[in-house]
């Protein structure tokens, strides 16, 4: 229960000021492409009481309900995860890879750990079946995976295939497995290490605790479907759902303090199993669905950040030191398991050869629901868990480093990655591919062409074209839109595409030039807004005709000169963008390029982020400058920027 003292308040207080400072870090680690995970522990390592000591060993006591209350969370996004609707299609697939999984990791891990139990300060006095208690346990999490990391390079690559499905349907199941089976393992081995011994009686008490946990977990996931169907906003409904979450583990030490006095057995429930039957409750009630991801989407970078943080400053290092040779091993032993199983799973299922020699890769990846398993063993059992969690947070660290580019790995070499590909080098000359034929193209044709850029039409009815005669505009005639086509049309020339398609057909155009090309000013004329995030995931550029005139009254009401630029109105004033591919300017201040003093810049893109230039800004190849000025002037100036 909380104590809020001065002291508590103080520690509180403190830790937040750390918390902040770890999300900036991890941001850090993300840049040199190490998972964000890596930079909160890392954090919490440094500033835990074996380096810095800005947290003490007695200050954890004080913030294990920050453990507790992210516990709830992760197992409520485990359970959201396991969607069915999206499972169905490769649930065959899914089956068996996942028992084979299951199976071989399980076996494996459990084993290895008994078998180098004299190897580890923490297990080698304990009697054979208290080393059979603790491998079992360590098995169990060794199963986990990470829904979240899969999910992330997923749509990073815009992966989609039969691979993919069997990938994300495999990784989201095994969260659920391996809270049943961690929930199972942590009542035999509380049965062992406490000589009460297997019997029916103790069958019957596991049975028991499993249906409870069952409905249990049904009616928090009803609690949390009536609170968010409750009219507040999501601020309030998100700490109400925090709340129910940390109380589950509040009544079930009650429970469990309560039965161990009074009756005869003791009555041990596993919060993580209820928190993960809510959350699936919750994700499979269509109504409530989406209000419930999103309150995780939001909430769940604040989470993570605590609860790595505070995994990290718990790690005993005077452990790790000792204990990190076991780490490797374990972490060799599970991948041979993930093969075993992944592959075996498949040829019994006759899924392809081919994606079952990888197939293993894309397993490897831990995170959330494995550290948080282990940090339930810390405060489970408080004799020997926090060494034992140090050991297992250190296997999934590395399956956390070692995961990811291998899943990036195996998505490629299957054939499903549809990410961006890289920008073609600018060849001096700007030019300018526009799809669809008709009054408006060949009008943006010549002013494109009126600011030296070399236009291009492409079409597939001649019919429009005789109709609708251009003869100082260059219109090319293709049968369809396939990437032969666009082979064809040399567009890997295309400094900007411009597209005047209906929706369907600019989609397909725009993925094509995504995945072969990858251009990046490329701009569609929306149909219909429901379509909006279909172009966006493109990085496409939209104008929406039946709004775009009501923005530019409002643009001329607040800022008439400016559009006046911008709509080349002001005579003898233009707008444009160049880019810096000399490298001679690679690193210069903007004051020292003496530019005109009737040439502005107005902003700078660079890696994908807006920056506001001064005087002082220094210029970096490949920046994108956009600048206004009178005409002539411009054109001296754009020339200074090329190689």
């Amino acid at each position: 229960m909380l104590n809020f003292n001065s002291e508590f308040v103080v520690v509180l207080l403190g830790f937040g000021i750390l918390s902040l400072a770890s999300g900036r870090i991890g941001h850090y680690f993300a840049r040199i492409k190490f998972p964000l995970i890596s930079g909160f522990l890392a954090t919490g390592i440094l500033v835990g009481p074996y380096v810095l000591g800005f947290i003490q060993l007695e200050s954890l006591e004080k913030l294990r309900f920050i453990d507790e209350v992210s516990l709830s969370f992760i197992a409520l996004a485990a359970g959201s995860e396991l969607y069915l609707k999206e499972l169905r299609d490769r649930l065959k697939s899914i089956r068996f890879v996942t028992t084979g999984l299951v199976i071989s990791t399980f076996l494996l891990g459990s084993v290895t750990l008994f078998l180098l139990a004299d190897f580890l300060p923490f297990m080698k006095d304990l009697p054979a079946s208290g080393k059979v208690a603790i491998s079992i346990l360590a098995g169990a999490i060794l199963v986990a995976r990470s829904p979240s990391s899969a999910i992330a390079i997923v749509k990073e690559l815009r992966a989609r295939g039969p691979f993919i499905q069997t990938v994300l349907g495999v990784t989201v199941i095994m969260d659920a497995v391996v809270i049943i089976l961690f929930a199972v393992n942590s009542e035999l081995s509380r049965a062992i290490l406490s000589d009460v011994g297997i019997n029916p009686l103790f069958v019957l008490t596991v049975a028991g605790e499993l249906a409870i946990s069952l409905a249990g977990g049904y009616i928090l996931g009803r609690f949390i479907c009536s609170v968010l169907s409750l009219p507040f906003g999501n601020r309030l409904k998100t700490a109400v759902i925090l709340l129910a979450g940390y109380s589950v583990f509040i009544l079930s030490g009650q429970l469990e303090h309560l039965s161990k006095l009074h009756f005869f057995f003791e009555l041990s429930l596993e919060p993580l199993l209820i928190c993960m039957i809510a959350g699936f409750i919750v994700s499979n009630n269509y109504e409530n669905r989406d209000k419930f991801l999103k309150i995780l989407e939001d909430t769940g970078p604040l989470i993570y950040i605590v609860f790595f943080t505070l995994t990290g400053a718990s790690l005993a290092l005077d452990v790790l030191t000792q204990v990190w040779q076991i780490a490797f091993i374990l972490f060799g032993v599970r991948l041979i398991g993930i093969f075993l199983g992944s592959f075996t799973g498949g040829v019994l299922v006759k899924d392809p050869m081919a994606h079952n020699r990888i197939s293993w890769m894309a397993y490897v990846t831990q995170a959330g629901v494995g550290l948080g398993l282990a940090k339930d063993v810390a405060l489970g059992f408080p004799e020997w868990g926090q060494a034992f969690a140090t050991l297992l947070i250190a296997v999934i660290i590395l399956n956390q480093i070692a995961g990811p580019p291998m899943l990036k790995w195996a998505i490629h070499k299957v054939g499903e990655a549809h990410d961006k590909a890289s920008m073609p080098a600018f060849d001096g000359i700007r030019d300018a591919y526009i799809f669809g034929l008709n009054p408006q193209s060949v009008t943006l044709a010549r002013q494109l062409q009126q600011h030296n850029w070399q236009a291009k039409i492409i079409t597939r009815s001649a019919r429009v074209k005789e109709d609708l005669p251009a003869d100082d505009i260059v219109i090319e005639v293709v049968h369809d839109l396939s990437l032969e086509v666009l082979k064809s049309i040399k567009m890997e020339a295309a400094d900007a595409v411009i597209s005047f398609l209906p929706d369907a057909e600019g989609y397909d155009v725009f993925e094509l030039i995504y995945e072969h090309y990858g251009i990046e000013t490329t701009v569609h004329c929306l149909e219909d807004r429901k379509n909006h995030s279909l172009f966006s995931e493109l990085g496409v550029h939209m104008v929406e005709p039946g709004t775009a005139f009501v923005s530019l009254l409002e643009h001329y009401v607040r800022s008439p000169a400016g559009t006046s630029i911008l709509l080349g109105m002001n005579a003898g004033q233009d707008m444009t963008d160049v880019v810096v591919s000399n490298p001679n300017l690679h690193g210069i201040l903007l004051r020292e390029m003496r530019l005109p003093l009737d040439v502005l810049v107005l902003s700078i893109r660079r890696k994908g982020h807006s920056i506001l230039p001064g005087r002082a800004t220094r210029l970096r190849l490949k920046d994108k400058l956009t600048i206004v000025g009178p005409q002539e002037k411009l054109d001296e100036v754009l020339s200074r920027f090329d190689a």
